[in-house]
């Protein structure tokens, strides 16, 4: 599935995220994967995301708008490692 900013996500029932210095730590009990989150900005963004209708909402309200690109980016990448959903 591709990332999609006009829909809603959610981060995986599955999926815990341990906050550290540089961002975070999300391991997921299903397929066993352990990803960084590179940033604090990241792991809120990540752990907000079923608070907004769509996941560009979640960016505009948490991310200037000269890095929403990456962190696009990067929640495409938490997309396909399944630590984000679909909702």
């Amino acid at each position: 599935m591709e990332f999609d900013v006009g829909r809603a996500y959610e981060k995986h029932p599955k999926v815990a995220i341990r906050p550290e210095e540089f961002g975070g730590l999300a391991y997921h009990y299903g397929n066993r994967r352990l990803v960084f989150l590179t940033s604090p900005t990241l792991t809120g963004l990540v752990e907000s995301l079923a608070g907004f209708a769509t996941a560009g909402d979640a960016l505009a309200a948490q991310v200037p708008a000269p890095l929403r690109r990456s962190y696009e980016n990067a929640l495409a990448r938490l997309l396909a490692s399944e630590v984000i959903r679909v909702r």
